[in-house]
């Protein structure tokens, strides 16, 4: 009888960047929104607020993210490049440095210079990245799929408070977004923990007390330099 494992580990560039980008868009578009609201502007200030707040926070995010995973993907092909070297100057070396990696994980020696040898025949740059360098097809950077993914998340995200903003307008907006985006966090928490396999208790609590601190300090802002105008 056959037995299939799902693993989740493959879905850690794509998930924290979508899960990153949904965060922030509900945690500073709301955290913005009341601020603004908390200093008694007008709901169209409000909403203006949060509309700029969208459309800078997702291409931010897209930017950044791209940066950032670049950086990693340039990282990567350098240190490939420095492997192709060495295994097209010192062939030989480079099976005894996979060979003593193997060991170093349990097999013994014979069997591991035989893994290597093996494995070098089939694809030595693949073997002595994956496990030498620690890189593998699964896992690699991909710049423009986080970039779209933070972007896209993001700006979903920053549009339920919005939302929420428009429906509901005078004294009753700050406490209907906040509490609606309290709510839209602890969903996203415990989604985004479903997904990675943690406890989904666990997820929902981080994300929304973090929430629930921005949105705090935020309206704190807001009162003391709506008085002071």
């Amino acid at each position: 009888m056959s037995h299939s494992e799902v693993h989740r580990s493959h879905r850690v560039g794509w998930l924290r960047a979508a899960v990153l980008g949904a965060n922030d868009g509900i945690v500073s578009t709301a955290s913005l929104i009341i601020g603004v609201a908390a200093a008694s502007s007008a709901q169209e200030g409000i909403l203006l607020a949060g509309l700029a707040g969208l459309v800078a926070g997702a291409m931010s995010m897209a930017a950044g993210e791209y940066v950032s995973v670049s950086s990693q993907s340039d990282t990567e092909k350098a240190d490939l490049a420095i492997e192709k070297r060495s295994l097209e100057q010192d062939f030989e070396s480079e099976k005894e440095e996979l060979a003593l990696i193997y060991e170093g994980r349990g097999l013994e020696s014979a069997l591991a210079k035989q893994v290597a040898e093996q494995l070098m025949a089939h694809d030595a740059l693949g073997a002595h990245a994956r496990d030498e360098i620690g890189i593998s097809e699964s896992v690699s950077a991909q710049p423009v799929q986080a970039a779209f993914s933070s972007a896209v998340t993001f700006t979903v995200g920053a549009a339920l408070p919005l939302v929420a903003a428009w429906f509901v307008p005078g004294s009753q907006l700050i406490s209907v977004v906040a509490v609606s985006s309290l709510v839209f966090l602890a969903l996203l928490g415990g989604i985004a923990a479903s997904a990675g396999g943690a406890s989904i208790a666990i997820g929902a609590i981080r994300v929304t007390f973090w929430g629930a601190l921005a949105m705090a300090l935020t309206a704190g802002v807001g009162r003391i330099f709506g008085v002071v105008a």
